[in-house]
């Protein structure tokens, strides 16, 4: 992994850049010596994120920061964004991400994701910009055969319409590639990011009820939540709670940077799982961040949920093997970094 960016793709473009991961990733990226372009519409995100990420990096590296409150389905405004930039290179957050709330609404997800994903490739080639890193996940995995995954695993029907537009968004780039061999394409696999940024200025701050475990433990914690609702007890794991690979969101973030480097001047499709190789139940997670905050979360056992699996975690050697990258922080600085931010922020970043 090189430590200075690839001259080709010194300048990069990332759509949804003040999310969770984007902002972490924006954040190792400056620290990496990339200029970058951060686009998000900020309808699930906060403009504080901009400020904070300055406070983080110091303000030489805050210079090599832009931003611009656009919609990436406004295929007019992005190109605008793009002729004015000359971006390089595109990480692709972009997107709605809540699991149940994507039940609920099939169309605005499907419309938004796969139609955001749309315009912004053909924004992409209209500027001879064909490098892009694409945060998928490891729902495309579906229900595993057997664990750890591998690259080579098969992807599975999605349970969800969130999963679908991953696994949807991963088959639209694939064939892009077949079409035009010019582009690159990385297809990033994640699987359970959590954490938050140690110096407590920027971490996870869901809109609503957190679809995911530990902003949920992390709002009972502050007293924002009275009850940890622990989705069925009975799987076939050694406490029978779920089994999840989780991940650090910085670990995650230097990732994308290593994508990157690795990435450029090549052409083609390739696809890296970014995990810890690991897997914890919810319950060690609950424990793990009771320690964390100093004091006992309560917590409740209730039915299963439908389409949940019991267990999945990563085989992350090939990004070690390929990226150089492999995960280095637990799950115990996970737990006590998204306490710091939370603890900090009790309310995220509304005051």
């Amino acid at each position: 992994m090189s430590d200075s960016p690839s001259p080709s793709l010194s300048r990069v473009l990332v759509t949804g850049g003040c999310g969770f991961i984007g902002s972490h990733t924006v954040v190792e990226l400056l620290e990496a010596g990339y200029e970058v372009v951060c686009v998000d519409d900020l309808s699930n995100a906060s403009p504080k994120v901009l400020d904070r990420i300055a406070q983080i990096v110091g303000d030489e590296a805050a210079r090599r920061l832009r931003f611009f409150k656009v919609d990436i389905s406004d295929e007019a405004a992005l190109a605008e964004v793009f002729d004015e930039t000359t971006p390089k290179a595109v990480i692709h957050f972009a997107g709605f991400k809540a699991v149940g709330e994507s039940v609920a609404k099939p169309l605005a997800y499907y419309s938004n994701n796969l139609g955001g994903t749309l315009s912004l490739c053909r924004v992409m080639d209209a500027h001879d910009v064909r490098a892009i890193v694409f945060s998928s996940s490891s729902t495309v995995y579906g229900d595993p055969d057997e664990v750890p995954l591998t690259e080579a695993s098969p992807k599975k029907p999605a349970t969800n319409p969130y999963g679908w537009t991953k696994w949807m968004i991963e088959q639209i780039l694939s064939d892009l590639w077949v079409a035009d061999s010019r582009w690159d394409v990385v297809l990033l696999r994640y699987f359970n990011p959590i954490g938050a940024h140690p110096s407590g200025l920027i971490g996870e701050d869901p809109k609503g009820i957190p679809n995911n475990l530990v902003p949920y433990v992390a709002q009972t914690a502050v007293g924002r939540r009275d009850v940890v609702h622990v989705y069925g007890n009975d799987y076939p794991t050694p406490d029978g709670t779920g089994i999840r690979d989780y991940i650090h969101v910085v670990d995650l973030a230097k990732g994308h940077v290593a994508a990157l480097a690795w990435m450029a001047g090549r052409e083609g499709v390739e696809i890296f799982n970014l995990g810890t190789g690991k897997g914890s139940s919810v319950l060690e997670v609950i424990s793990a961040f009771s320690e964390a905050a100093g004091k006992d979360i309560p917590f409740v056992v209730d039915p299963r949920r439908a389409g949940d699996i019991a267990q999945n975690w990563a085989d992350a050697s090939k990004a070690a093997e390929q990226l150089g990258w492999k995960a280095e922080l637990d799950l115990a600085d996970m737990c006590r970094d998204s306490w710091n931010f939370q603890s900090q922020n009790p309310n995220g970043y509304e005051a």
